[in-house]
């Protein structure tokens, strides 16, 4: 089932607009690796990263392909959430930034979301504990193994896509050409961030009906209060001020959001995937990072604040990166900003250029 995490953190706009952009010549596949084993010591016999591609993969004198780009979803999302206009419309066509007449675009469901292995698919609470280590590394098997990629020309990663670039800049740097953080910062999951993370998570565990994770029926009680938290968290409050600008009009859609994704989500799958930023803390290896990197974050991202003061220690560290803050308006979409390429689609032009 269809996250509900891709309505309520920061992608509601995407949401609102059912209609997606017309993608020519997606395929679809799987990659299936045996005797898989986590971080924390777990193994599955057997689990599958589903992905979609875009594009051709052109390959050089030696046979190595030479033009694959990978984008990488946020929590709760998956790979064809870069089918919305607000994304593909702006990069997939003829002459735009990742044509995919020049580009072989891959579009992974990262572990426990979309049709890759997840708690849902009959686990529940009894599968392996993944983290974020484990998913860039199921997604560097997937581009090396399965695909046969040797060098990827881009990452570009949204919310915790982003985090996963991060990872990939400190784990597999020769890998990869460039990268294009959207929407994260390079420090560990505490504070705020970590609090409406294990709040979601205690509303789902707290509701009765939950039962341990073998629950018959939906835990709506909980699901609701998750969904609550990730909606404010991801939203822009000077957007929605302006949307809904009175009483009727501000509860009115927050009753029509809850109706569209009350029974989109798994009570498991939210849980791990909420938890799985768990260890990731890419701040004490930024002075290791070499490889050209966009990073952008938008100044209404209640889940990122600007304020902190971190990008700015960040960048220092990191000769190779260029950090932009998109200014808050009432155009921008709070944490979703990072999918509504309008905003950035120049900059990673010129990124590319490089």
């Amino acid at each position: 089932m269809r996250s509900f995490l891709l309505a309520s953190l920061g992608i509601i706009a995407m949401l609102s607009s059912p209609v997606q952009a017309q993608t020519p010549d997606a395929t679809e596949g799987d990659a299936v690796f045996s005797d898989f084993a986590f971080g924390s010591g777990e193994k599955l016999s057997e689990i599958n990263i589903h992905y979609t591609s875009l594009g051709t993969p052109r390959r050089d004198k030696n046979g190595n392909i030479t033009n694959a780009v990978m984008i990488l979803h946020g929590t709760g999302g998956t790979g064809k959430q870069f089918f919305q206009p607000q994304f593909a419309n702006e990069l997939f066509g003829p002459g735009q930034v990742l044509d995919t007449a020049r580009y072989f675009i891959i579009l992974p469901d990262n572990i426990g979301h979309g049709q890759s292995s997840k708690p849902s698919d009959g686990l529940r609470m009894a599968f392996p504990k993944y983290d974020y280590d484990d998913m860039v590394t199921a997604q560097y098997r997937l581009v090396t193994e399965k695909l046969g990629i040797k060098k990827l020309k881009l990452i570009l990663g949204t919310s915790m896509g982003c985090m996963h670039a991060f990872v990939w800049a400190t784990r597999y740097p020769d890998a990869v050409e460039k990268l294009a953080p959207f929407a994260c910062l390079p420090v560990e999951i505490a504070g705020q961030n970590r609090m409406w993370r294990k709040l979601s998570m205690d509303a789902i565990k707290a509701d009765p009906a939950w039962q341990e994770g073998n629950y018959t029926s939906p835990p709506l009680a909980g699901l609701r209060a998750a969904a609550s938290l990730s909606m404010i968290a991801g939203a822009n409050p000077l957007a929605l001020q302006a949307q809904f600008p009175s009483r009727e009009a501000a509860e009115k859609y927050t009753d029509e959001a809850f109706q569209r994704i009350a029974l989109r989500n798994d009570a498991n799958d939210i849980i791990y995937q909420l938890d799985s930023s768990r260890t990731y803390n890419p701040w004490p290896n930024l002075e290791k990072i070499r490889t050209p990197m966009l990073w952008i974050n938008s100044a209404d991202d209640f889940i990122n604040p600007s304020n902190y003061g971190i990008t700015e220690l960040a960048t220092k560290r990191m000769p190779t990166a260029k950090f932009i803050l998109v200014p808050a308006s009432s155009e921008t979409k709070g944490h979703g900003t990072h999918t509504w390429a309008k905003f950035w689609k120049d900059d990673l032009a010129r990124l590319l250029a490089q």
